[in-house]
């Protein structure tokens, strides 16, 4: 599956991963997993890697439906959620500016983009310099 996502309990922080073609239905059914996952907390840190994305589905209908189904998470709590998506590419870019427009009525959830890893990982307040060490070192 393009999809998947990695939950630090410890650190507050989820690690979002896509690759290969984006299709919003992957997207919604990882997402709903996330949401039901024991370790899921309202307000935690997102990091979403979109660097091995190759192309997205252009259906704004769906996307506008999965971002809806976010914010029912994301924003039914007295929290706010850092979204940094990690867009180093013209594909990735393009995903992600359009995934931010839809959160931009939105308070309560920050969304930023990055095209360098450390800097992404620096604004979620985490010591490492790269995913892989990420991965590596967190639990």
């Amino acid at each position: 599956m393009p999809v998947s996502f990695k939950i630090f309990p410890e650190r507050g922080l989820v690690y979002v991963r896509y690759t290969g073609f984006a299709r919003l239905d992957e997207s919604s059914e990882v997402f709903g997993r996330y949401a039901t996952h024991p370790d899921f907390r309202p307000g935690q840190k997102q990091l979403v890697d979109l660097s091995d994305v190759t192309g997205i589905e252009t259906d704004y209908v769906k996307l506008f439906a999965l971002q809806a189904r976010k914010a029912d998470v994301f924003l039914g709590h007295d929290v706010q959620t850092l979204l940094v998506y990690y867009a180093p590419t013209s594909v990735s870019m393009e995903l992600a500016e359009s995934v931010i427009r839809s959160w931009e009525p939105s308070g309560s959830v920050i969304p930023l983009i990055q095209e360098d890893e450390g800097e992404s990982l620096q604004l979620l307040g985490q010591p490492e310099r790269s995913f892989e060490e990420l991965l590596q070192t967190a639990r």
